[in-house]
């Protein structure tokens, strides 16, 4: 099971000089990947707060890592023309040397979608026509689509990603519909720890519901990289609070020593899970080194 991090999203406010230290001391820790939410804004007790852009953010790793694999966690392809979307995926492929894994979804934080002046109206009605544009572009370099919600007349991508038939894609979502556009082009996909419980049980449960729907549509599950995002809770933390995510139910973080904190994740892996993402409260330079010592007690 590979093991990432999701670094900083508004938690603090991270100088960016900070953001690419924290990005080569969790390479050198021994992680597997690096993520980034792909927000824009957020309503926060505090006021409100934004992240640093992702595209430009993974960029700039790409170019002070060397081994670890980076993506959005995830893209909303409501944010960008889709045939320029793909054009930042292939360019930051090109700039990691085959590193990136373009996780996508429809969005659902209307605040910055009314703030930036996007649609947020049939979200997945426009997700899908967007994702029909980017999986080709990535993977056959050109397509010519008149839809709905988006046009690319002949369009080609070229440079294209320096990986033939382009980096793997990952859909950011357990909803049915999603899930039918995806399951049968994607590599991979991810659940939020607030939308499963965070728990490897209720992990083991959604997968089985994602398997089902697989092959439904015709797709072998063992071919898909199953993921999760899983919430750490370390010395100091004081609970995570960021939009809607893990409001509703009380749900309990991993906590305890390095030990106890990989034992927990091993199981994880048990469950089904091939790659997770560590989000981790707090989100600190400190946080990372002392999560080395997690890692270095896993199999890799």
């Amino acid at each position: 099971m590979k093991i990432g991090i999701q670094l900083p999203e508004v938690e603090w406010e991270v100088p960016f000089p900070e953001y690419l230290a924290m990005g080569r001391i969790a390479e050198a820790a021994g992680f597997d990947s690096l993520w980034v939410g792909d927000h824009l804004l957020y309503d926060l007790p505090t006021g409100p707060r934004g992240p640093w852009e992702a595209w430009t953010t993974l960029a700039a790793i790409a170019a002070v890592t060397d081994r670890v694999e980076i993506g959005p966690l995830v893209a909303s392809t409501s944010f960008h023309a889709p045939p320029m979307l793909a054009k930042q995926a292939a360019t930051v492929d090109a700039i990691s040397q085959g590193r990136l894994i373009v996780g996508l979804g429809a969005g659902w934080n209307r605040r910055e979608y009314d703030a930036f002046g996007f649609a947020y109206d049939r979200r997945v009605s426009r997700f899908e026509e967007a994702f029909t544009i980017i999986r080709s572009l990535l993977r056959d370099g050109e397509i010519d689509f008149h839809g709905e919600y988006y046009d690319a007349e002949r369009c080609v991508l070229h440079p294209r990603s320096p990986r033939p038939g382009g980096p793997p894609l990952m859909v950011g979502s357990i909803g049915p519909r999603m899930l039918g556009i995806t399951l049968p082009h994607v590599d991979a996909w991810n659940v939020w720890w607030s939308d499963y419980g965070n728990t490897p049980e209720r992990f083991a449960a959604q997968k089985a519901k994602v398997d089902e729907l697989a092959w439904s549509v015709g797709r072998n599950p063992a071919t898909l990289t199953a993921t999760c995002a899983i919430l750490v809770q370390l010395e100091g933390g004081g609970g995570r609070q960021m939009g809607n995510y893990g409001a509703g139910e009380a749900i309990e973080p991993l906590t305890g020593s390095p030990t106890e904190i990989a034992e927990q994740l091993a199981v994880f892996g048990d469950a089904g899970a091939n790659h997770v993402q560590l989000v981790v409260d707090p989100i600190t330079r400190t946080s990372i080194e002392w999560l080395g010592e997690v890692l270095a007690l896993l199999p890799r």
